[in-house]
């Protein structure tokens, strides 16, 4: 032992050799124990581990192994999953092994190697990693040390687990060490049965899995809610499938689901059909189904029929009758659905049970009265749940049921039977999707009402797909009308029908476990699944060659002699195996190809070879003959073109390549729409293939790819003679898709069929929708630079399509694939579909002129174009009268102006002349040409003279029509129902209400704005207010006047005056109300007058007369002095604080005048702001709640003792110490917090300089190679690495790491100063940043992702001063956290398991938060050892050598962390909000004036502002708050809320008294203090204050802190909420075990899970001698070291 003397002075004493040397004895005990014992290892066969597969083989005397479901190993209670726990604990039981190194430096390494060969070598970095594995192996055998250890098996598994290693191993890429190392590895025993004896389906990257850390049973990959009550092999799930069809993709989420919980907690799953509706049942759908079952490797335990518990449903369903909770009803069905949408009860809900049991038998008899009845469930029937309403349970049907044949003539539904049948199978946990969420209510009243066991239901979400149905029904119908070949077809969403296009059963599977438990449906497409797909097959699929039959083009190949050759199936993958390919003087290519050779162009022929293109030969413009001349001696491959081919040979066999399209055309359906109305169109397209000749050994579900065409399964293998026909039978080959957008073949190489002659709307429709996605595909392929081949295919796929729509329509697809609104019916005109024609004819010539001068074409050819363009104009002006549009594209037709036409055509002018204004507008604006300018001006013209031939006036301004006169009146009323129905519909939707609630009001929305237009001619203007009042219309409605609205206006201004005076004198309520009410009848007199709404103020915009029309007189120019002059006295007022009501004059004046120039000129003002659509939709958006009057929801919502989380949140963000951030787990520091860390900064920084600590900076980017060094280190903070991987659109070389810690960082740099003894010590500390990114719960403060702190390292020459150091950093941060932040803390040293990775022993302060009774780290102080010093070659020559000899530094690190303001929230705070502690308030004390008037209005600011100066000499931090926005009762919560330590009210009393009121946060209580020396007493207040805070915290801590040596006593104390001090013996395993036992269901705040208690600290202060005591641990019997402080923890 030793004592020590702390920087306090307090003896602190603590047995560490004693300890230490206790400890080891036991541990070499313990490890014998151990070694005796017999394991059973079981190893997950659907995702083996070659690892723990060699472990095994090598521990095999102690270790017996088996291939099972699930990966485990159990020790004594406890089971091991994940393979680094389980591999390590298995060497160290069995240490004459060797496995895990032969001292604590090699276990460290040994550690470290683990990890890396778990992790890195199935991700990106793998060339990296190999070789950095071979520069390791440069001057050793193995991995670690002289002999085989774990190391060199985690790495050889990892190394062997990677598909591309076979490849790279054998071309001899991995560097010479590696691969002597590999070669010598493999022929150890051991390893070569281990080798042997895996599955052989899991070849190449199956291993994924085993880096992920299982925990709680969870993989990575989607989220799976944990189930609740779940224990490990007691839980029971179930599949129900009806069988009324196939399985669905759907279906296979839910039986995988069921299955991923069946296995996760050792459970059961009941196989069981739904056979209640015998019409619906099919017994080869049963066989299909659990084929189907078979097929995705589930296997369920138990197997049953809903129909076997008919007889017990009989008797429960009779049961609900005679307790009056069940009717049978014979209201017809229509009649029924009515009533209970209207909530009306049925005629025999009130039956007698006589009545009930008569109809009942009727039913059972199958009688023709039964046949018209049902049993109904009385429950509920004014429930807004519509599943309550009295459901339907039982229903006659005289069918025969498959299994009991004509037994039954009554058959109970599926939410009948479903609860039923769950209880009594067993079932634990029923899972189904959250469209069921209404039917729970009535599956648990069953349950309650039959007195049966209740199961618990979990929801997770659907699976919705576009492009795709799901419905069972919908299904069947495609297969009814032969839509489809059947049940299989590979557009099907079945399970049979994605294998039969090509989907691999381990994709489905992992797509599915992506997708995991969660609730939120979200719209999938159908691009994932198959990307999951193609990362399966890719390295398996062997590559063959076929070339498009139709296309095919000769090649002589010169000097070249037919030949066979042996070549591998896969270039990366020779384990595939090899191929025959043939070679002659004869082959094909494809036309695509050879269209694009030139001559003396060098290409490369795929399994061939670099060849010169000799010679092509044209016929008709077509490729008739190409010649090659080989130069197979060059094997330049980089820049030349890869070509397929084939020998023409007659070994080559026939194929078809089959590519299927959606389906269903249009991606997502809505709620409403038909799915009938997007099928019918082409969705299969079939290409002839001239075939490798290996094709020809391919058996039906072979996967392969064709080379440049993509993936196909085999569907029809070939045959050389039918046995049905006797011809030769071609090989059918199903397109894969690989998750790309794709176009299917073009028509030149697969021909379509003719196009239907059957014109309909809803195909066009669909048509469209396919033109816009797949106009959005190729915009797509070309952001993400897809090759040219890609693009062009989906290209000429939408121009195919926008062809099928013309030929369809008559006309081009409008822009965006989007449909034009359609124009109403007009008469016809003459020529109009020649003038069309022309047009087009001149928007293609045009095409053509622009290509000859873009080509530099000869000037007769550019010339004969330009003439041919002329003359097509011509044309058109001739036929029309007017120019063609600019771009030969028509603008919207004008109606002829021959005879008058009615009002509704005089509307269609006028939006013309709107649509062309705009057109103009918009080529000025791009400064376009005159050529081009003219003719749109012209065409305006036009449009406009024609307006007024037909109506005999001049257009209005801007193309708009005014309002019609007549009924102006009632449109107006109209008006106002649209903006009052807009703002139900706006609420509805703020709300989030359900669809049914939002439907009916947009419905009613929307026929009122029809009614609008019906009654006008044109739509309602935008939010439903009514425009500028036509030059027509009077000013004041019919017996008003001018001069009487202006009256008005003068009542509405002086009315509103009284009601703020009697608001700002808080006069009693009803007064107010009074005042109010009569400004509002003013206001409604004024509206009934003048139609309008009184303007703000009740000033009216102007004491002008309002004009019918703007002054004429008046020119654009003085109106724009007149606005300019204006403007500038709207902003001095508002510079000079003028009244609001002569802001609002000012500003309507110049409203006038700007809707004056606007009325002149029809344009807004110059410098007029443009609001845009986005900017609105932001305003909208940042519009703030509604709250209800007089509610502020300025103080706290929650309670901490009652809903702690809600209440942390709320304090940090309302006291203004934390603004979130839109990244997670960063959060925006604000002042209030940040003066927190700015005190601490100082305190902290003064001590550590006085130590000799100096502070620096070090970069916060830590290279790959370095964060390597650090082994175990790095181990453990691998997880929380964030990488930089890219600089812009550029991806780095090497990943960059952004430190977790400086480490690695910092320790470099020592190695390079520290030569001699005398440049030591190195006391460092810099104060930065860290990010540590990976955890699930991000809570400010206490867990964040990035987080400020400051961090020591130091080095030292000897073990003295490091150790000495420890404590004295550990003594400044106790100081921070009682001085400063007045919180007791346990100080006291880490156990082993929770030390700091790479250290040797670790100290810390501990605090306690009582609201959660959990303990939380306050700062840690390290002393690493030599571990780094070695790592980072830190040394030195010893002073004391004659030699040289060199000596390792002795290191330490320590932390403080933001954390720690989290610290101070969760210990203070209360109900009120923050309490903060003097010392580190940013306001220690805040000024607020009370009884504020008129006249003592300065008196008392005066008054607060001296006294706030004269306190702040004082050195108080003081803030007067004379806010004149804020009363006085709203300041004093507000400052309670950001926790200022004292309040000071002064009111006239006070002033009077000399006097001010004192008021303390953190206890409420107020004392009267004389303002002489009010400094003073003010400074020992704070001081006791922070006395107190600190007394009552730790009286709160002593009296939740424990002591036991009672294992029972402690479990109970911990769901207490207290902490505990308890004797234990120091081994790992115990500790483990000490957390997993006394882990409680209990949660113990709604946003962490319950847990078990974990070691805190050995606190340096024993509560006595625990060495005469056992360990707490269950079961163990070894003596204690030292009672340890154990608690739940943050």
């Amino acid at each position: 032992g030793f004592k020590r003397q702390t920087s306090s002075g307090i003896n602190a004493e603590y047995g560490q050799t004693k300890f230490f040397k206790s400890w080891h004895s036991t541990h070499r005990f313990l490890t014998t124990e151990i070694a005796t014992m017999k394991y059973t290892l079981s190893i997950d066969k659907s995702k083996p581990s070659l690892y723990l597969r060699t472990v095994a083989e090598n521990l095999k005397d102690t270790v017996t192994f088996k291939w099972d479901t699930v990966t485990a190993l159990k020790v004594n209670n406890l089971s091991l999953h994940s393979p680094e726990a389980i591999s390590r604990h298995l060497a160290r039981a069995n240490p004459e092994a060797g496995l895990y190194g032969s001292n604590l430096l090699q276990q460290a390494e040994v550690d470290h190697w683990i990890w890396f060969g778990l992790n890195k070598f199935g991700h990106g970095d793998f060339n990296t990693s190999i070789r950095y594995c071979d520069e390791v192996l440069a001057e050793n055998s193995f991995m670690v040390g002289s002999t085989l250890s774990l190391a060199d098996l985690s790495v050889y598994s990892g190394l062997m687990s990677n598909h591309s290693f076979s490849v790279v191993l054998s071309k001899g890429l991995c560097g010479k060490n590696l691969t002597r190392w590999c070669e010598h590895i493999s022929k150890i025993p051991a390893i070569e049965v281990s080798v042997a004896d895996m599955p052989k389906s899991t070849r190449g990257s199956d291993r994924k899995a085993e880096g992920k850390k299982a925990k709680g049973g969870k993989e990575e990959g989607g989220k799976f809610a944990e189930l609740p009550g779940a224990t490990m092999g007691n839980v029971v799930v179930r599949f129900p499938p009806e069988a009324s069809g196939y399985l669905h993709i759907g279906h296979a989420k839910a039986a995988l689901l069921n299955q991923y919980y069946q296995q996760s907690f050792k459970g059961k799953l009941v196989m069981r059909f739904d056979d209640t509706n015998p019409a619906k049942e099919n017994t080869e759908f049963e066989k299909i189904i659990l084929e189907d079952v078979k097929l995705l490797n589930i296997d369920y335990d138990i197997f049953s029929f809903t129909s076997n518990h008919f007889p017990a449903m009989l008797t429960y369903a009779e049961e609900l009758i005679k307790k009056g909770l069940a009717y049978v009803d014979d209201t017809d069905p229509a009649v029924m659905k009515e009533e209970r949408e209207k909530r009306l009860e049925s005629a025999n809900r009130s039956n007698s049970l006589a009545q009930n049991m008569e109809k009942w038998n009727a039913m059972k008899a199958g009688t023709d009265y039964g046949k018209k009845c049902c049993l109904r469930a009385k429950i509920d029937m004014q429930s807004d749940n519509g599943c309550m309403r009295d459901p339907a349970i039982y229903r006659c049907k005289d069918e025969p049921h498959p299994r009991h044949g004509d037994k039954y003539k009554v058959y109970p539904t599926y939410d009948f039977a479903c609860p039923i049948v769950d209880s009594v199978e067993g079932v634990t946990h029923a899972l189904r999707t959250t469209e069921y969420n209404d039917r729970d209510p009535q599956y648990y009243w069953f349950i309650d009402q039959l007195g049966l066991r209740r199961p618990f239901i979990y929801a997770y979400s659907r699976l919705n797909l576009t492009h795709t149905v799901l419905s069972k029904r919908k299904l069947a119908w495609f297969v009814e009308e032969g839509l489809v070949t059947g049940w299989d077809d590979p557009r099907f969403p079945t399970v049979r029908g994605i294998l039969r296009r090509g989907l691999t059963v381990e994709a489905l599977k992992q797509f599915i476990i992506l997708q995991g438990s969660a609730r939120s449906v979200v719209q999938m497409g159908w691009d994932k699944i198959w990307t999951i797909n193609k990362k399966i097959i890719d390295p398996i699929a062997p590559r063959y060659t076929g070339l498009a039959k139709a296309t095919l083009v000769p090649v002589k190949v010169l000097g070249v002699e037919s030949s066979v050759k042996r070549c591998a199936k896969h270039p990366k993958n020779t384990e595939v195996g090899e191929k025959d390919v043939y070679y002659g003087g004869s082959v094909y290519l494809e036309g695509e190809d050879a269209e694009n050779l030139k001559p003396g162009e060098k290409i490369t022929m795929i399994n061939w070879g670099n060849m010169l293109v000799d010679h092509i030969t044209r016929s008709d413009n077509k490729i008739t003959e190409v010649s090659l001349k080989p130069v197979l001696d060059d094997t330049d491959f980089k820049k030349t073109v890869k070509l397929t081919w084939l020998a023409d040979v007659p070994q080559n066999i026939p194929a078809v390549a089959v590519h299927y399209d959606n389906i269903i055309s249009k991606a997502v359906l809505g709620k409403d729409e038909d799915f009938k109305s997007y099928i019918g169109h082409q969705t299969v397209f079939e290409t002839e293939l001239i075939g490798d000749p290996s094709l020809g050994a391919l058996k039906k579900g072979d996967i392969i790819q064709l080379q440049r065409r993509g993936y196909y399964i085999c569907d029809s293998p070939y045959q050389a003679a039918s046995e049905f026909t006797g011809l030769p039978m071609p090989c059918m080959l199903i397109n894969i898709p690989d998750g790309r957008l794709q176009a299917p073949p073009t028509p030149a190489a697969a021909p379509s069929p003719a196009p239907s002659t059957q014109v309909s709307s809803g195909n066009a429709d669909a048509i469209l929708s396919q033109i816009t996605d797949q106009g959005n595909a190729v915009r797509n392929l070309k952001s993400q630079k897809a090759n040219k081949d890609e693009i062009k295919a989906a290209v000429d796929k939408l121009l195919a399509l926008k062809k099928q729509y013309k030929d369809l329509t008559g006309a081009d697809p409008p822009a965006g694939g989007k449909p034009a609104a359609k124009p109403a019916a007009q008469p016809a005109k003459p020529a109009s579909g020649n003038a069309d024609k022309i047009l087009e004819q001149i928007a293609e010539q045009g095409n053509t002129v622009r290509n000859l001068k873009s080509q530099k074409a000869d000037k007769d050819k550019i010339k004969a174009a330009v003439a041919e363009l002329l003359a097509l104009k011509a044309q058109y002006k001739d036929l029309t009268g007017v120019d063609p549009p600019a771009g030969g594209k028509p603008a919207a037709k004008p109606p002829l102006a021959a005879a008058p036409a009615a009002s509704g055509n005089a509307d269609k002018i006028l939006e013309q002349i709107a649509e062309q204004g705009n057109v103009v507008r918009n080529l000025k604006a791009e400064k376009a040409g005159k050529d081009k300018i003219k003719p749109a001006v012209d065409q305006l013209l036009a449009l406009k003279k024609q307006y007024k031939d037909l109506t005999g006036v001049d257009p209005p301004a801007g193309g708009k029509p005014a309002a019609a006169p007549a009924a102006s009146g009632n449109a107006d009323k109209i008006l106002e129902q649209i903006a009052e129905q807009g703002n139900v519909v706006r609420n509805l939707k703020a709300e989030k209400a359900g669809k049914d609630k939002i439907k009916p009001a947009v419905d009613q929305l929307l026929a009122l704005k029809k009614q609008y237009k019906d009654l006008t001619g044109v739509a309602p203007p935008a939010g439903g207010k009514p425009a500028t009042q036509p030059a027509a219309s009077p000013p004041v409605a019919a017996g008003g006047s001018s001069s009487d609205g202006d009256k008005i206006l003068e009542a509405i201004h002086e009315q509103g005056n009284v009601v703020r005076q009697l608001k700002s004198k808080k006069a009693p309520k009803d007064e107010v109300t009074a005042a109010v009410q009569l400004l509002l009848k003013h206001k409604a007199d004024y509206k009934a007058l003048t139609g309008k709404d009184a303007p703000p103020g009740g000033k009216a915009p102007s004491s002008d007369p309002p004009k019918t029309m703007p002054d004429t007189s008046v020119t654009p120019q003085q109106l724009e002095t007149q606005i300019k002059e204006q403007g500038d006295k709207v902003r001095a007022a508002k510079g000079r604080g003028a009244q609001k009501d002569e802001i609002q004059g000012l500003v309507n004046d110049l409203l006038k005048l700007k809707a004056d120039y606007k009325n002149l000129t029809g344009n807004d003002p110059p410098g007029a702001p443009q609001q845009s659509s986005k900017q609105k939709k932001k305003d909208k958006k940042a519009a703030p709640p509604k709250v209800e009057a007089g509610v502020t929801r300025l103080g706290l919502e929650a309670k901490k003792f009652e809903d702690l989380p809600n209440w942390y949140s709320q304090v940090i963000t309302k006291s203004e110490m934390i603004e979130y951030y839109d990244v997670s787990g960063c959060y925006i520091l604000r002042p209030w917090s940040f003066f927190i860390w700015e005190v601490i900064q100082k305190w902290f920084d003064t001590g550590i300089k006085a130590m000799g600590v100096q502070n620096c900076y070090f970069p916060m980017f830590v290279s790959n190679a370095a964060l390597e060094k650090e082994k175990t280190h790095i181990a453990d903070f691998a997880p929380e690495v964030a990488w930089v991987t890219k600089s812009g659109d550029s991806e780095l070389a090497e990943p960059i790491a952004i430190r977790p810690t400086s480490e690695t960082v910092m320790y470099p740099s020592y190695s390079t100063w520290v030569q001699s003894h005398r440049d030591l010590p190195i006391k460092l500390n810099q104060w930065c940043n860290v990010v540590r990114w990976e955890f699930k719960h991000p809570q400010p403060f206490l867990r964040t992702r990035e987080f400020l702190w400051q961090e020591g390292h130091t080095a030292f020459a000897t073990q003295e001063e490091a150790h000495q150091e420890v404590y004295d950093i550990l003594d400044l941060y106790h100081g921070v956290y009682k001085e400063l932040l007045a919180i007791p803390t346990v100080k006291g040293r880490k156990t082993e398991k929770e030390k700091f990775a790479g250290g040797d022993f670790t100290t810390t302060v501990e605090g306690y938060v009582s609201a959660t009774g959990r303990g939380i780290q306050g700062a840690t102080s390290h002393h690493l050892g030599q571990n780094f010093s070695k790592m980072f070659n830190i040394q030195f020559e010893d002073p004391n050598s004659t030699t040289g000899e060199k000596l390792f530094a002795h290191q330490n690190s320590w932390g403080l962390s933001t954390r720690s303001i989290g610290c101070v929230v969760m210990v203070h705070g209360d109900d009120k909000g923050l309490v903060l502690p003097p010392r580190v308030a940013m306001y220690q004390a805040v000024i607020v004036p009370c009884g504020v008037s008129d006249s003592n209005k300065e008196q008392l600011n005066t008054h607060c502002s001296e006294m706030e100066k004269t306190l702040r000499k004082a050195g108080i931090r003081t803030h007067a708050d004379l806010r004149v926005n804020y009363n006085t009762g709203w300041k004093f919560n507000h400052w309670e809320l950001k926790g200022v330590p004292i309040r000071i009210e002064i009111g006239p009393r006070d002033l009077k008294n000399n006097q001010v009121v004192v008021v303390r946060r953190d206890t409420g209580v107020k004392t009267t203090l004389q303002n002489e020396n009010l400094d003073e007493q003010l400074a020992k207040l704070l001081d006791t204050i922070h006395d107190d805070m600190y007394n009552r915290a730790l009286v709160e801590r002593d009296a939740n802190m424990a002591v036991t040596t009672n294992w029972e006593e402690f479990c109970q104390l911990l769901d207490e909420k207290k902490i505990i001090q308890a004797p234990y013996c120091g081994a790992i395993p115990c500790e483990e075990l000490i957390k997993k036992d006394s882990a409680r269901t209990e949660v113990v705040d709604d946003k962490a899970p319950a847990m078990g208690a974990k070691s805190l600290c050995i606190p340096f202060e024993q509560p006595g001698d625990a060495t005469s005591q056992t360990c707490i641990a269950p079961k163990c019997c070894k003596a204690a070291k030292a009672y340890t402080l154990f608690g739940r923890s943050y």
